[in-house]
């Protein structure tokens, strides 16, 4: 068992402190597993109780973060992320240093039209429209879970292309379209059960909620989009000229 040099600590904070300082000093850098609960067992001989509560405190203290069913990684920094530039996940993951991927959760052809509210007014794209829901990760961590209603008009057949890279790459070298403008609107929500399991996260935490519009020419709708970034993985930046 390893010393512990304060005894009057609680064990588990103690533990969950020297965890912390290999953090601090860089020995174990972001992205990287922090011990299991298996290996906090047999390292400092206490139970899992302890061994789970230590991981929990190292969480919660915002050092790490658990991905269920693969264990807890060290948090990286937040990801920026410019509300006034037209910019895919993938590409923004890229440019983070992240290596991008895509669960697709749903995806079906709605023969009526969608319609939705952004910036106080509803917009409309007629039917066939096709749904897709997809969880977004950056390297193993689920960062966004996205609901897009796209077109059928500008993108027939888009059922038939493969959902798990970018769209917008999809629209420039399959459909050969230019997106022209972006209307999106912003909000601070905590986390529905329904969307808190895409996650795999237990307790609900804030996410930022977008709800937009974009569009491929004069009043040519594209795609209308409901999506939900994790408020701490995310922050939104806004330059003004």
């Amino acid at each position: 068992m390893k010393k512990i040099k304060h005894p009057h600590l609680p064990l588990y904070y103690e533990i969950s402190r020297e965890i912390i300082a290999k953090i601090q000093n860089g020995e174990l850098k972001p992205g990287m597993q922090i011990p299991s609960e298996n290996e906090i067992i047999k390292t400092y001989h206490v139970s899992n109780t302890t061994a789970r509560r230590i991981l929990l405190e190292i969480e919660s203290q915002g050092w790490a973060v658990r991905v269920k069913g693969k264990g807890t990684y060290v948090h990286r920094k937040k990801i920026e992320r410019s509300a006034t530039r037209i910019l895919g996940f993938t590409r923004n993951m890229i440019e983070a240093g992240f290596t991008p991927s895509t669960k697709v959760l749903k995806s079906c052809v709605r023969q009526k039209g969608y319609s939705k509210m952004v910036a106080g007014r509803r917009y409309f794209i007629k039917g066939p429209v096709f749904e897709v829901h997809r969880l977004r990760f950056a390297d193993h961590i689920p960062m966004m879970m996205e609901k897009r209603f796209i077109s059928m008009q500008f993108c027939p057949d888009l059922d038939k292309n493969d959902l798990n890279g970018s769209l917008y790459d999809l629209y420039d070298k399959v459909y050969n379209i230019r997106l022209s403008e972006m209307i999106q609107d912003l909000s601070a929500v905590m986390m529905e059960p329904d969307i808190l399991s895409c996650f795999s996260l237990e307790k609900s935490i804030p996410a930022i909620l977008i709800e937009g519009v974009t569009m491929c020419g004069k009043e040519m709708i594209l795609e209308l989009e409901e999506s939900y970034y994790r408020g701490d993985k995310y922050r939104f930046t806004v330059r003004a000229t």
